[in-house]
Parts: structure tokens; C-alpha cells; sequence
């Protein structure tokens, strides 16, 4: 099916419904569109435009109103070619660049504020997919910061500074957390966690480190922080809230609800993201055109985001109910991947 076999005046109407729906989230009735500028019929032809529409699968009459809203499929067919894309304005420009600012951060904050910026200008949750960096060390030292725990910092061959946090036996002595950054420093300096694990590992495991026991549970912990697992990505989820404050009826907060059950199976929605790091763009996924979200009704808009290099490394975008202001969060989604994009 295409818009194509449609007239001019079936274009305009379904475009007025759409964004009329969009807008107010009610379905539209038949005297409300040819009440709408650029709309000159009357009230029953915009009826037998709507039962062509609806015959087509672009729209549908929910219970027993006597308005229509659009399908998941009526969507697609809008965004794809009749969607007006819009402009930021400048304070949302300024709004990203800001909370994105890479001075002196580690990646992941600045992936994390950049989450954040767009979930407040989209009033939706935002998600970003955080690749799994493979970084050259070119220093590792332990500091205590509590009784029983301590923070990891490793400073990369590129100036980036790395921080975690683990947990030390209570009371370990000062000397331990030196001796194992010594240690890790000792092994790491000039290559990758990746490259030396294994062997780490292996002279932990055999007692050939020459380490204390305090020592060695320090070094292990140092080593587990930074991952090693087979997941490649991590994802980071800001604005869950956000997704509650237009629920209007039962329905509408049991579909958040089923919304909130998919965003915690982390490892479906990796992989779904990992779709649009085939091409580059803005890229929709809307309800049930994906399994993952067939039961909430939900759409993701998402763009890949590239390094210094050229090479998509990640994806951040925009999750929520199917009624997204489609227009104005596509422009956001863009212009967040390609602020990250020239940070990195």
C-alpha cells in the first residue's frame, strides 16, 4: 500500500488527522478536520476519506468513538512521507552542546548528560547504547575514599580518565591499595585491559604475583569493574518518569507499565539499537513493527553516533508512546548524535 494511490485532498486530511492526534492524543472526528486550515470539504467527505483510510489500514476507530487515529502502520506511511521535519531552536541547541560537554569527562558522563538533556526537551525517556571501550592505560592507581571502599582510576594513552568505584576488605591498610596499583600499572601500562587479563588472571589464580591476599582481592576487583564479559555494549535509561505524567486512563498506564517491564530487558533493546548501526540517520521503530514492543505500543527514535575516526560507535535516541511529536524529536535525536559525535 502507498500514499500514492491517494489524491492530493486524501494527503491533506490524513495529514491533518495525524497531527491533529499527535497533538491531543483524542481520536479525530470528521468536523474537527474540515474545521482545520487548508481544509475546504465538508464533514462527510472527510467521513468517506477517513473509511478509505480506514480500509487501507492507515486508520482505525477505537471502541466506539466516532473519531480515528492513526495505525502503527498509518505512522509509518506519515513519517515516511508526509511528516514536515522541524528546527531547533537555539536555546535547545545550546540546552545539548551543554549538558554534552566532553572537557576532562569520561565517555560515559557525557553520554549519561546527554541522556538527560533529551529527556527533558522530549519529555520522553532517552536511551543511549554505550559502546564497550578497549582503551590503552597509561596509569592505574587505587585511593581510598571509605572504610571499605575505594576508587579505581585509570588514566588512557588518549588523556581520557576512567573512575570506578569497588569495594575493599574494611580496614585495609594504605599499602595494599599501592601495592596492587603498582601491580596492574606494571602489566598494563601501554595495553589494553583486554590484553592482559587473561594473564593476570592466570598468575592470581597460581599465586605467582607475589601479592597478599587484601592485595590480590584488590587487583581482582580493579580487573572486574571494567567488565571482560561477552555483553559489548552497555545501555544507559534517563526520564522513566517522564513517561507518566500524560496518563490519562487505565489503559494508558498499563501500556507504561509494560513500557517500564521492556526497558529492563536491556539485552532485547541492545539489540534492537544495534539495527541502526547498519546505516546513518535518524531511524524510527514504531509499535508492533518490532516484536519488543507489541505489547506496550510503543516507537523509538534513534541515531547512531560516530568517533573521531568516522566510525559509528553507539546509538542515543528517544522512547515513548506511539503519539511522539514525531517532527520535533527527529531533529533532536540528529542533532544529540552529531554534538557526541564531534566531541568524541
Amino acid at each position: 500500500m502507498s500514499l500514492a494511490v491517494f489524491n492530493e485532498r486524501s494527503k491533506s486530511i490524513f495529514r491533518q488527522i495525524v497531527e491533529t492526534y499527535l497533538d491531543s492524543g483524542d481520536p479525530v472526528g470528521s468536523r474537527t478536520i474540515s474545521r482545520a486550515d487548508g481544509i475546504d470539504v465538508s464533514p462527510a467527505t472527510v467521513r468517506n476519506v477517513m473509511a478509505d483510510l480506514e480500509d487501507a489500514g492507515l486508520l482505525i476507530s477505537p471502541h466506539t468513538s466516532a473519531g480515528r487515529i492513526p495505525t502503527d502502520l498509518g505512522l509509518r506511511f506519515f513519517v515516511d512521507g508526509l511528516m514536515e521535519v522541524g528546527n531547533l531552536t537555539r536555546e535547545e541547541r545550546a540546552s545539548i552542546k551543554g549538558q554534552c560537554s566532553a572537557t576532562g569527562r569520561a565517555l560515559e558522563d557525557v553520554l549519561s548528560d546527554a541522556t538527560k538533556a533529551l529527556s527533558g526537551l522530549s519529555r520522553c525517556a532517552s536511551v543511549v547504547m554505550v559502546p564497550k571501550q578497549d582503551l590503552t592505560v597509561k596509569h592505574i592507581e587505587f585511593v581510598p575514599i571509605a572504610i571499605d571502599r575505594a576508587l579505581v582510576v585509570m588514566v588512557a594513552e588518549d588523556g581520557s580518565v576512567e573512575n570506578r568505584i569497588i569495594t575493599i576488605p574494611p580496614g585495609l591498610p594504605p599499602s595494599a591499595l599501592i601495592q596492587a596499583g603498582n601491580y596492574l600499572s606494571t602489566r598494563l601500562v601501554g595495553r589494553t585491559f583486554e590484553q592482559v587479563r587473561g594473564g593476570v588472571e592466570s598468575e592470581l589464580q597460581s599465586r605467582q604475583a607475589e601479592l597478599d591476599e587484601l592485595t590480590t582481592k584488590v587487583v581482582e576487583e580493579g580487573l572486574a569493574v571494567w567488565g571482560g564479559g561477552d555483553d559489548k555494549a552497555s545501555l544507559l535509561i534517563s526520564g522513566q518518569a517522564n513517561l507518566l505524567e500524560n496518563v490519562q486512563a487505565a489503559e494508558d498506564l498499563e501500556r507504561i507499565r509494560q513500557l517500564f517491564n521492556e526497558l529492563e530487558r536491556k539485552k532485547d533493546l541492545i539489540k534492537l539499537m544495534e539495527l541502526a548501526k547498519d546505516g546513518r540517520g535518524v531511524r524510527l521503530f514504531i509499535g508492533a513493527e518490532n516484536n519488543l514492543f507489541s505489547l506496550s505500543g510503543s516507537s523509538l527514535v534513534v541515531s547512531p553516533y560516530m568517533n573521531g575516526a568516522n566510525n559509528i560507535v553507539g546509538v542515543i535516541g528517544v522512547i515513548g508512546p506511539t503519539r511522539l511529536n514525531y517532527s520535533r524529536i527527529v531533529p533532536m535525536v540528529d542533532y544529540t548524535a552529531r554534538v557526541i559525535g564531534r566531541m568524541l
